[in-house]
C-alpha cells in the first residue's frame, strides 16, 4: 500500500509509503491518500491525525516526475485537480492534522505540509516550493498557504528562487511549529497529538472552523464567525461535561457530543 494509516489510540498515523522514491506523490498515491483522508472524516474515534513519510530521508519530494513525463497534458491537467482538492481536504478535516516533517518536503511536500495545521520537523529536514526550476508554479495551494503562513515578500523570495530552507530558518519565519532531533520526530507528533485529543473533540473543530475561516476575512467578520462558533458548543455535553470536571478538580471525559 502506498498510504499507510494506524491507529495510536486516538490519533491517526498517514504514512506516505514510496521510501525508494522518496515518498513522492504518483497519482495512485493521491487516490489511496484522498480515501483515507474521506474515512478519517467520518471517524468518532479518531480525534487527531498525523502525516509523515516512511523512512528516514523524506517527508514527501512532491510530485513523481517519472510519471508526469508519461502524461498527456491532459492527466497532467487531471493531476493538478487531484493534487489540490486531495490537500484542501486533508486542510478541511474537522480534526488537527500535524504533519511529522522526518526529512525532505519539497515541491507538493512543502504544499501537503503547508496543508496541515502544525508542522514538526527533524533537525535536518529541508523544506523548499522548487516548482519556478522546472518551469511551473506550486500547484496544489503553495502560493496561497504559504503567503498566509510567512507573509506575500516572504513567499515571493522562496517560490521565485526556489531555495530550500534549513529546519532552523523554517522555524524562525513560522513555517515550521517545532525543531526535534531526527529520531524524535515521530514521537513528538504523538505527543502533541495526545494533548491535542485530551480536550473537547467537537471544541478542537470548531477552534479549527473559526481560526482558518476567521483569518480570511475582516476582524468584524472574523469576530462574528468566532461568535457562531462558540454558539454550537453552549448546548454539547462536552461543554457540561468540562464545567463538571473543573468543579470536581477531575479531567474530563469529552464524548464528542
Amino acid at each position: 500500500m502506498s498510504i499507510l494509516v494506524q491507529a495510536d489510540e486516538q490519533t491517526a498515523i498517514l504514512t506516505i509509503n514510496r521510501p525508494e522514491v522518496f515518498n513522492c506523490l504518483n497519482l495512485s498515491t493521491l487516490k489511496d491518500l484522498r480515501q483515507a483522508i474521506q474515512e478519517l472524516s467520518l471517524s468518532k474515534v479518531i480525534r487527531t491525525i498525523i502525516v509523515t513519510g516512511a523512512g528516514e530521508k523524506a517527508f514527501c519530494s512532491g510530485a513523481d516526475l517519472k510519471e508526469r513525463k508519461t502524461m498527456t497534458p491532459a492527466q497532467v491537467q487531471e493531476y493538478i485537480v487531484m493534487i489540490r482538492d486531495t490537500f484542501t481536504a486533508l486542510e478541511k478535516l474537522n480534526k488537527p492534522v500535524i504533519a511529522a516533517v522526518n526529512g525532505l518536503a519539497l515541491g507538493g511536500g512543502t504544499e501537503l505540509a503547508l496543508a496541515c495545521d502544525i508542522r514538526i520537523l527533524a533537525e535536518t529536514s529541508k523544506m523548499g516550493l522548487t516548482e519556478t526550476s522546472l518551469g511551473i508554479i506550486p500547484g496544489a495551494g503553495g502560493t496561497q498557504r504559504l503567503t498566509r503562513l510567512v507573509g506575500k515578500g516572504k513567499a515571493k523570495e522562496l517560490i521565485f528562487t526556489s531555495r530550500k530552507v534549513e529546519a532552523q530558518e523554517a522555524l524562525e519565519m513560522g513555517l515550521a511549529n517545532r525543531i526535534v532531533k531526527n529520531d524524535e520526530v515521530l514521537e513528538a507528533a504523538k505527543e502533541m497529538a495526545r494533548l491535542i485529543a485530551a480536550n473537547a473533540p467537537m471544541a478542537l473543530a470548531q477552534a479549527k472552523y473559526a481560526i482558518d475561516y476567521g483569518s480570511e476575512v475582516d476582524l468584524a467578520t472574523g469576530l462574528a464567525i468566532e461568535s457562531n462558533a462558540y454558539q454550537v458548543l453552549i448546548p454539547t455535553k462536552d461543554r457540561l461535561e468540562g464545567l463538571q470536571a473543573f468543579a470536581e478538580k477531575r479531567k474530563p471525559v469529552y464524548t464528542g457530543e
